[in-house]
């Protein structure tokens, strides 16, 4: 069980959760905010089928536009794109996160957010559809954070007015999806800002994790993270290709080099039970106001 967020003053104590002995087969409870409520108006949904794109030649995929109530045709919004399209979105799943961005902004928690869903590629071949999502998510280059700034958020900026500002923009993604949603703010800062990665596998990463040593040497970005890590997350008791430990590093360095990051840690293995029942108070951590940007780094 997760206690519901509290809205009390920071100095009142939280009510007590019980610590489960077992790390192996934990199942959260999601809280209030992640429930369709009743009087709660329902965000504007269109899906787009992207036939073919810049970035990923041949490759089609779908996307979602999930546009806040209240929202006038001059206002500028800010952006909260979402790695893993369906996924993040199915009101079924455990994320549900147009439900989610609906309750939050209808509280005033969280500015009113364009949500933008967006699947990773697939090429359809000869013997049926072969993903590229591994290929566009693990990769350690600008392509996939080009693609969403230079091809989606046009899309986007055809619908509604969006706020130019890195800081109005953010992005979320598990596994796969959460070191692209890093990557993408790494390697475009004058475009994403915020970030959130759940259970992300960089581990996985072609050459593996470039994280720790990078953030270790290079003048910090103007970004905000928040990373979550499985205690039971793939490889999580050996020497490679350990998930835990290579979030638990990324974090690690983050917090040396002074960024604005949080870590929030989970029992259980690597699926998205734990990042749904976190995401609405992680939307909210992450949409606070910005502090001033880091200072570089003095040699």
């Amino acid at each position: 069980m997760v206690a519901p967020a509290s809205r009390s003053s920071p100095s009142a104590p939280l009510p007590y959760v019980a610590l489960p002995i077992s790390q192996e087969d934990i199942t959260y409870a999601h809280g209030p905010d992640s429930i369709r409520r009743a009087g709660v108006p329902e965000g504007a949904l269109e899906e787009l089928v992207i036939e073919d794109c810049v970035a990923y030649p041949g490759t089609r995929r779908r996307v979602w536009i999930h546009t806040p109530v209240g929202l006038t045709p001059d206002e500028e919004a800010s952006v909260m794109f979402f790695t893993d399209g369906w996924w993040n979105l199915d009101p079924e799943s455990e994320v549900r996160g147009a439900v989610v961005l609906d309750n939050l902004a209808a509280a005033g928690d969280i500015p009113p957010l364009i949500g933008v869903f967006v699947d990773p590629g697939v090429f359809d071949d000869e013997s049926g559809p072969r993903k590229n999502r591994n290929a566009e998510y693990d990769a350690f280059d600008s392509r996939h954070a080009d693609f969403l700034v230079d091809e989606i958020l046009p899309l986007v900026e055809a619908r509604q007015r969006v706020s130019r500002a890195a800081s109005s923009r953010g992005i979320c993604g598990g596994s796969s999806g959460g070191d692209a949603a890093f990557t993408a703010a790494w390697t475009r800062p004058d475009a994403i800002g915020r970030v959130l990665a759940f259970n992300a596998s960089f581990a996985q990463m072609p050459g593996g994790n470039p994280y720790p040593e990078l953030l270790a040497r290079a003048d910090p970005r103007p970004i905000r993270v928040l990373l979550h890590a499985a205690h039971r997350d793939v490889g999580w008791n050996q020497r490679e290709g350990n998930w835990f430990a290579e979030n638990l590093r990324t974090a690690a360095a983050l917090a040396e080099a002074g960024y604005d990051m949080r870590l929030v840690l989970g029992d259980g293995g690597h699926g998205p039970n734990h990042a749904g029942v976190l995401l609405p108070d992680a939307l909210r951590w992450l949409w606070r106001p910005m502090a001033e940007p880091l200072p570089a780094r003095r040699p």
